[in-house]
Parts: C-alpha cells; sequence; structure tokens
C-alpha cells in the first residue's frame, strides 16, 4: 500500500531544527565551558561539524533507500539478524534518551518556577502530551513542528542576539582555551546534542522530493549549529568561563541578564522559558515518535499508535532512576556520548557495507514506505 509523499524541504528543515533545539540548551555553554574554558565556542564549532557529519551519513544513507527507514534497509544491507540487533539497540537508546529529557524538563520546572510540584507530576504531564500526539501520523507530526517552529526559533535568535550587546570579547581569548586535555570529551558531549537528526531517517520516507534531502539536512544544520554557537558566544562573552562553572542552566541566566530596548521588558527569563518548554515539546515528541515508529517496523505493524502509551510506563520508570540533578547530568552526558555509536557510527557502517556490497533500494519496488509483512 502506498503511503502519499508530501512532506516538502521546508518542512523537513523546521522538523529538523525544532528536534535539535530542546531541553540541552540550558546547560549547553556549561557543557563546553568545562571542557575547555574560553574556547568553548571553539568546542562548540567542532562537535557541531561532527554531528553534521552524522548526518550527512544519515542523509546519503536515506537517498540510496529513499522509500524505507533505518530500522528496515538495514536488514537489506547486513543482513536480518545483525540488523534486528541494530535496531534494538536504537530503540533502547532513543526510549532512554526520551525519559532523560523529560525529567531534565522536570528538573528545570520544579527548580525555577513550580517549586512546590513533584517532579514526578511534570514528568509525567510531558510524557502524556508526548504520548498522545505521537498516535497521529507522520504528517500531523509535521504540522505540529511546523505550527511551532517559528515560536521557537525567533525569540532564541532575539535574546541570544541582544545578549552580544553586552559581552567582553576578552572573554572569549584565547579562543582554543586555555587547556585542551579534555577537549575530545566536549567535542563528543555537544555532538550528542545533535542527536534528534536521527529523525530524519523516518522523515525521508514520507518526503516528496528524497533526493532533495540533502539540502534539507544542511540547512538545518546550519541554523540549529548556528543558534547554538551563538548561545554559547554570548553566554562566555557575558559571564566569562569562570563564573559560567557556578551555574547550572547558564543559558538561563543570559535571559535574566538580557533586556528589551527601552526597557520594555528588563528580563526575559519568562519568556525564554517558555519558548524552552516548547523545545522541550518537539524534541521529546521526535524522540518518542522515533521509538515507537522504529518499534512499529521492527513488527512489521501497520499502525504504530498502539505502542504510545504501551510504553509510557517503562520511559516514566527510567526517567526516575536518577536521585537528584547532577547525578542526572552525569547520566546524560554518559549515556549521549555512548549513544554516538549509534547514531553516528553505525549509519557509516551500514553505508560503508552498502558501498562495498553495491546495496541500494530497488527502484522499480512498487512502496512508498517500508511494506508490513
Amino acid at each position: 500500500m502506498k503511503v502519499p509523499q508530501q512532506i516538502t524541504v521546508i518542512q523537513v528543515v523546521t522538523i529538523l531544527v525544532s528536534t535539535i533545539i530542546g531541553v540541552g540548551v540550558l546547560a549547553l555553554p556549561l557543557f563546553a565551558v568545562r571542557t575547555a574554558d574560553s574556547g568553548a565556542p571553539f568546542v562548540t564549532f567542532l562537535g557541531t561539524c561532527l554531528a553534521f557529519f552524522g548526518v550527512i551519513i544519515i542523509t546519503i544513507l536515506g537517498k540510496r533507500y529513499p522509500s524505507k527507514t533505518i530500522i528496515i534497509y538495514s536488514e537489506d544491507i547486513i543482513g536480518k539478524w545483525l540488523a534486528r540487533m541494530g535496531s534494538l539497540l536504537v530503540i533502547g537508546f532513543f526510549a532512554v534518551l526520551t525519559s532523560l529529557t523529560a525529567r531534565e524538563f522536570g528538573e528545570v520546572v520544579v527548580t525555577a518556577v513550580l517549586k512546590s510540584t513533584p517532579v514526578e507530576i511534570t514528568v509525567i504531564v510531558m510524557l502524556l502530551l508526548a504520548a498522545i500526539s505521537t498516535r497521529s501520523d507522520i504528517f500531523t507530526f509535521t504540522y505540529i513542528h511546523q505550527f511551532y517552529f517559528p515560536f521557537l526559533l525567533v525569540p532564541v535568535l532575539v535574546i541570544a542576539s541582544l545578549s552580544l550587546k553586552n559581552a567582553e570579547m576578552i572573554n572569549l581569548l584565547p579562543l582554543w582555551g586555555n587547556e585542551q586535555h579534555d577537549l575530545l570529551k566536549g567535542v563528543l558531549t555537544v555532538a550528542a546534542l545533535f542527536q534528534g537528526s536521527f529523525i530524519l531517517t523516518m522523515i525521508i520516507p514520507a518526503m516528496r522530493n528524497p533526493h532533495r534531502v540533502m539540502k534539507a539536512s544542511v540547512w538545518a544544520m546550519v541554523i540549529s549549529g548556528g543558534l547554538y554557537i551563538t548561545i554559547v558566544v554570548a553566554t562566555v562573552g557575558l559571564f566569562g568561563a569562570e563564573e559560567i562553572k557556578k551555574l547550572l542552566w547558564p543559558t538561563l541566566e543570559l535571559a535574566k541578564a538580557t533586556s528589551l530596548p527601552a526597557n520594555i521588558l528588563e528580563r526575559l527569563d519568562a519568556a525564554f522559558l517558555a519558548v524552552w518548554v516548547t523545545a522541550v515539546f518537539t524534541s521529546l515528541l521526535s524522540s518518542y515518535y522515533l521509538t515507537i515508529q522504529s518499534v512499529s517496523k521492527l513488527l512489521r505493524l501497520r499502525d504504530h499508535g498502539m505502542f504510545s502509551f504501551f510504553l509510557l510506563p517503562f520511559v516514566f520508570v527510567l526517567a526516575m532512576v536518577p536521585q537528584n540533578i547532577m547525578q542526572m547530568y552525569d547520566i546524560i552526558e554518559f549515556v549521549s556520548r555512548c549513544g554516538l555509536m549509534i547514531t553516528i557510527l553505525y549509519p557509516s557502517v551500514l553505508l560503508i557495507v552498502a558501498i562495498i556490497r553495491g546495496k541500494r533500494e530497488d527502484r522499480n519496488e512498487d512502496t512508498a514506505m517500508d511494506k508490513p509483512s
């Protein structure tokens, strides 16, 4: 049965950007500064380049199999059993990533806004919103991202741009930082913030013109990577590396220190938190959608909706595993860096094997997406 291919290049860009810009934006400057001090923007740039490489690999693979997801075409490349093991790793990783995203959201909300609310309540509410939204098809999923995209991108750009006027360029010197012994760790941590771009493997089969996906990937990485670098430059330039090491969420402090011209709004942290909640929702939506879609494709089912609430208790339990904020961030850094083996290394291996074996989709195959058996 053919599924209509309707998603445009612009819609793919909105999905990728709104997925990448998520919960990690609050702690991004802290992660970068811990590894390179004033070289945080340089680390962010290198991390963006590494993530860009991973997206290019996924894009090239997707163009070789324009009507199939990675869950299906991996079986054609490396065989059924190896591919299913890889698919289980993908499913497990994104289930954990969804849980950690929800937990980080809950911790920020109960710490900064709803101080008397149990963290379990905020976590389950966000997971329920994601579960309800993921029951729809890929096109409704696309429209949700498209609707929230301007509300996400414009305010963050405004806040980052306004804060640059108060930045001290001396805080950004030396450009490569004082110490580089943890440079690789910082690059991997920053690159891990882009792992939501793996949702591209589910979007390509529904594109109107899958062979234009490279254009969408490049634009999405330029926009999201540029935004991340701008935030880090503004934060380090305003506070300095040593001060940032004392802050838990430097980007939130950046919003507090930024005001609109003529003091229309003296602090933008309330507005920023509203935008951040939107960013968390779109990122959580993508990771949860990727998880349940992958399960559905692995089991060759026509409908993924049945898994929306079935997986919810497991994700919630995983979200409650960290005992406190510091342990949560330690787990997030470790899991995210390990996840690069799934989101970058695994597709790279698939692409190399596909090229060596000359594997690509049969152009005469009469399927627009994975055909259930």
